[in-house]
């Protein structure tokens, strides 16, 4: 029967092959070594290497012992023995039961066990478990058969998760085939039609080691030659429990139909999944008082928070071209359709930047990784929601443009927080290109459940949000999004399957896939770009949001921004709702750079600042080559008068031997400097902190701020001017 087909198929695949066959009949009784002895034979004759065992199953460590001492290793296990005592129910004896459960059940156990270690160690195994359409379903005689078949499926399950991280990958097949088992209960011609040979293919292919499939279940059935991944359905429920009132098989039967209501069932696969809808039931039973909740119920715990506060999760490099934020961009709303959208989507615009608030996809990848391995947090990923973010850009990340870059994010645990019905998770995320930091992103993470564990409920480190201004908006804008906007966003990076997958969708409690939240983020962030920066990207400093409702692709998402000073504040609603999607949101927006008028010539007379340049100047002349290899960059200075631009010098450490001249940069300016002639010299004569001129604001900076330290070299180290 199947046992042959599958030696047989396995050997001609160059396979070693140990066939055990106990050599009874169909009910477990005699003994003999013919059955194992033909199989061996029919593979030498082919070619093949094969061995007989004739020992019970219930003798595991004896047939694992044979095939080491024949091959010298262990690498796939097909666990298929099997008899049948069909009986009713009422009929069956102890002995009927038992041997059904200690052939089929604990026979494949045993075998099971015996390879184990050996598979282990060498972080490979594949394992299968053969179940039955009897176990499944049920079926009539078959009470002792059946019971174990569903076992083996239980043994399945928890020996592929626990063989996960060793590489043993554990599946159950459910056939249907003609063998000595099936031809007392089958008619001959359909024994003829379900050949053995047709269940063979699908069994080699799950034991190949380059099969990821771990934990299925397969129904096989040969009448169509047909193989039928299995899973379970279950319907959304009811909750049956009131406020203040008693449980009663009353409020059963009143909800009875809602209870058995298939229409939206989730597919739960885990049993992460499978009690995850518990902590939504007490939250909604805690909501209307009277009730008391427990916060570990759904499965997500921190044991404790020792340990975690500052461990690095993980390091990630994304690498990018003029694709991905064109991609992005498109992903947002932008659209040809606006002139002002070009810069961000044709790359051979003399302006084409990225959106500043591109500045999350590189760092999204860091997010997670790392979490579910932190000591004493046992959460559920599955039930994490993005509660705020925080970011923050340090220099020119959005206006570079060469054609290809590679930033490295390196994400950290900030701190955790106790929110009694969940924890949150500060997660930093640092992100450079090089050496140099360019940005700098905190998110904000809120797992279900997980709180409760006598924790601080605030932080320094989170960065908060601030409510808008309580008048009117001084800006509106609306923007439809399209039914597939969810689908285009996902391509920057994000492939959730929340915000695609109907059955998914409804998994997590929503009627259809929502649209990210990093999307609507991406879409205010624009707004509030244009309509209070003239979209210059060097203008954006930092934005800080908080998600507060779910936005569904096709519907209208209505930014409103306040301004007061140099922080814009918004919201975003849903138009069609009302309800607000993003809560607390700001934006910190660097003042516009004051240019020279064509018409009016720069004031040079009387600058103090001439001299101090002129004196580097003849340093750079004595030490440039030092310098240029220290340093590596190009300093532009714009020194006002009266708030306008009186004077531009460049000090250039990158070309040559080194240069200081007046004017604009001729190339390309690394870091950009514009105070007045006034605050330079104090800055000189460090009657200023140049970080306090800096936050004061009597110091503005563009371009990338960290290569400002290395100035030191020429305003401290080499003398004070």
């Amino acid at each position: 029967g199947l046992g042959r087909a599958y030696a047989l198929a396995f050997a001609e695949r160059g396979a070693s092959v140990v066939v055990n066959d106990l050599g009874g009949d169909f009910k477990g009784y005699g003994k003999s070594s013919s059955a194992a002895d033909k199989v061996v034979n029919e593979i030498r004759a082919k070619g093949g290497k094969a061995v007989p065992n004739y020992d019970s199953v219930e003798d595991g460590e004896k047939l694992v012992k044979t095939a080491l001492e024949a091959f010298g290793r262990i690498d796939i296990v097909i666990n298929n023995a099997g008899i049948l005592r069909d009986r009713s129910f009422v009929r069956i004896s102890d002995e009927d039961w038992d041997i059904i459960h200690r052939i089929h059940l604990r026979g494949s156990f045993l075998v099971t066990r015996a390879a184990w270690n050996h598979m282990k160690n060498q972080k490979f195994g594949r394992i299968i478990m053969t179940s039955s359409a009897a176990g499944i379903y049920g079926n009539f005689g078959q009470a002792n058969y059946s019971a174990a078949k569903l076992g083996l499926l239980g043994l399945a399950n928890t020996v592929a998760i626990e063989g996960r991280k060793y590489n043993i990958h554990c599946n159950t097949i459910a056939p249907t085939a003609g063998s000595r088992l099936t031809q007392t209960v089958m008619p001959q011609d359909l024994v003829d039609a379900f050949k053995p040979e047709y269940v063979a293919p699908l069994v080699v292919w799950l034991c190949h080691e380059s099969c990821a499939e771990n934990g299925g279940l397969f129904e096989v059935n040969f009448l169509f030659f047909l193989f039928s991944p299995l899973r379970w359905e279950r319907s959304l429920g009811a909750i049956v429990r009131g406020k203040n009132q008693p449980m009663t098989p009353e409020a059963v039967r009143d909800k009875w139909e809602k209870v058995c209501d298939f229409d939206n069932a989730s597919k739960p696969r885990t049993i992460q999944e499978s009690i995850s809808v518990l902590s939504e039931a007490l939250s909604q039973i805690e909501s209307q008082g009277g009730v008391s909740m427990n916060s570990t119920s759904s499965g997500s715990v921190v044991s404790s928070s020792t340990g975690i506060v500052g461990r690095e999760l993980a390091t990630n490099v994304y690498t990018y071209t003029h694709l991905e934020p064109i991609l992005y961009a498109l992903g947002v709303g932008m659209s040809t359709k606006d002139p002002d959208h070009l810069k961000f989507l044709f790359e051979g615009n003399e302006e084409f930047c990225c959106l500043p608030s591109f500045g999350v996809i590189p760092a999204q990848t860091s997010m997670f990784d790392g979490v579910p391995s932190l000591p004493g947090l046992n959460i559920d990923l599955a039930k994490v929601t993005s509660v705020s973010i925080f970011v923050i850009l340090l220099s020119s990340f959005c206006s570079r443009k060469e054609k290809f870059r590679q930033l490295t994010s390196v994400s950290t645990v900030a701190d955790i927080l106790d929110k009694g019905s969940g924890a949150v998770l500060l997660i930093d995320v640092n992100t450079y290109c090089g050496k140099d930091l360019v940005c700098y992103n905190q998110f904000s993470l809120f797992f279900v459940g997980a709180g409760g564990f006598g924790g601080k409920r605030t932080s320094e480190k989170a960065k908060l949000t601030a409510n808008p201004p309580k008048r009117p908006p001084d800006a509106v804008i609306s923007d439809v999004t399209t039914p597939d906007q969810a689908a285009l966003y996902r391509l920057s990076g994000d492939w959730n399957p929340l915000h695609l997958d109907p059955s998914f969708a409804a998994l997590g409690g929503f009627k259809k896939p929502i649209l990210h939240g990093l999307c609507t983020f991406g879409f205010a962030a624009r707004n509030v770009l244009k309509q209070f920066a003239d979209n210059d990207v060097n203008r954006f400093k930092a934005i800080k949001v908080r998600f507060a409702k779910p936005v569904y692709p096709g519907q209208t998402l209505q930014t409103e921004m306040w301004k007061e000073g140099n922080r814009i504040h918004f919201q975003t609603k849903v138009k069609e709702t009302g309800e607000v999607a993003i809560a607390g949101g700001y934006v910190d927006i660097a003042p516009a750079l004051a240019k020279p008028s064509a018409q009016e010539p720069l004031m040079t007379g009387g600058l103090q600042s001439n001299l101090v340049f002129e004196e580097i100047g003849r340093r750079v002349k004595e030490m440039g080559n030092e310098l240029v290899k220290k340093v590596n960059a190009v300093f532009q200075w714009d020194i006002t008068k009266d708030g306008k631009t009186a004077m531009q010098w460049t000090i250039d450490l990158k070309n040559g031997s080194g240069a200081v001249y007046q004017g604009p940069a001729r190339s390309s300016a690394d870091t950009t400097f514009t105070l007045s002639d006034e605050d330079f010299m104090d800055v000189v004569q460090q009657k200023i902190n140049p970080q306090k001129a800096f936050f004061s604001g009597k110091l503005k900076v563009k371009g990338n701020i960290m290569l400002s330290q290395k100035l030191e070299m020429i305003l401290k180290d080499y003398a004070k001017l």
